[in-house]
Formats: C-alpha cells, sequence, structure tokens
C-alpha cells in the first residue's frame, strides 16, 4: 500500500494491487453496496464481488482507495490489458500505433461525499504514472451525465460494447494518458 496526498481536500488517498485485495476487499463491496444501495435487487449489481474478485485477480490490478478521517468514501481501479486483447480495438478503424491500455473498470463514491470533488481525485490518482498509453473504460448510457463527466476529463466515446448478454451497451470511451493536458479537471463528481 502506498499514500498518496490529496491537495483538494483532507481525502487520504491510498494506492493497492493485487496482492493488497484480501485486505481491501470487504472495503470494495462495503462502499458499492452503500453507493448501489437503491439497487441492490439488480441482478447486475448483486454481481459486483465476481467482478472484484475478477479484477483483483489480476497481477497488475491497481486501486486507490479514498478515506475521510479512516472512513471510506470511495474507490477506481482497474488494471492493463493484455497487449494484443484490447477490447476497445474493435471501435476503431485504424488502432493507434501504441495501443497499451489501462482498462479503467470501477469508479464509485459514497452518497455522502458526491459532487465534493472525490471522483476526479480517484481517477487522476489511479491513472498517475500508468506507463500504458491510453486508457480505455465502458459507461451505461442510462447515465449521460457521467459519459459527460468523462468527456470534461478527456476522454472520447468511439463505440459500443455489450460485454455480457445481460448488460446495457456500453460507451466505450477512450483517452491518452500521456498527451499534453490530457485531463480537462472539469466536473467536480
Amino acid at each position: 500500500m502506498e499514500h498518496l496526498v490529496s491537495t483538494a481536500t483532507t481525502m487520504d488517498l491510498r494506492r493497492y494491487g493485487h496482492d493488497d485485495l484480501p485486505q481491501i476487499r470487504q472495503t470494495l463491496l462495503d462502499v458499492h453496496a452503500d453507493a448501489y444501495a437503491d439497487d441492490m435487487d439488480d441482478e447486475f449489481t448483486q454481481r459486483f464481488s465476481w467482478f472484484v474478485d475478477h479484477w483483483g485477480g489480476n497481477p497488475g490490478f491497481s486501486c486507490v482507495i479514498a478515506y475521510d478521517d479512516g472512513e471510506p468514501v470511495g474507490f477506481a481501479y482497474g488494471a492493463p490489458s493484455t497487449p494484443g486483447r484490447e477490447w476497445w480495438s474493435e471501435c476503431l478503424s485504424e488502432p493507434p500505433t501504441d495501443a497499451s491500455t489501462f482498462s479503467f473498470s470501477e469508479l464509485m463514491v459514497r452518497p455522502k461525499w458526491r459532487k465534493t470533488g472525490a471522483s476526479v481525485q480517484l481517477h487522476d490518482a489511479l491513472l498517475a504514472d500508468r506507463p500504458e498509453a491510453l486508457s480505455a473504460l465502458l459507461v451505461d448510457p442510462d447515465h449521460p451525465k457521467v459519459q459527460a463527466l468523462y468527456e470534461r476529463w478527456g476522454y472520447s466515446k468511439v463505440g459500443n460494447r455489450q460485454p455480457f448478454p445481460d448488460s446495457p451497451n456500453f460507451a466505450v470511451m477512450l483517452r491518452p494518458l500521456h498527451a499534453p493536458e490530457a485531463h480537462q479537471n472539469g466536473g467536480t463528481s
């Protein structure tokens, strides 16, 4: 675990990796349960523990958890894509020269801390110092405000993808990680 300093608020940002999953797994599940308290009857939402184990099982898994006076505020996590298997490339007619990708899987903030800047801090801390050329993520089309937020953060929609038969047809979004001013720091979700 690595402690990161947050300059915008008093949040304590902590970075974790694959070997830390047993230590942080319940925290991720608890934050998810609070963030999705109204949607826990949804079958796809109920499978969140499977996603935590799937992503956490990747040796390159990276997670940042924000704490406010020791209480978990939210988290962001993902992992590098397997080279040559960039799932988003099916949306482009011509993939970039360097297609190395960090798959940004989850960004979740508990209701009490929404609209405080926590999400941008978690996002930026997770992607800080990533060696990959791109960050890729999926956004539920039922959440256009979330897609607009990612667009303000430098992502562009490149297509749609339905990763599971019972999942939404998500918007596929990409962002270069090393372009000057790639992140606009717009929005405070």
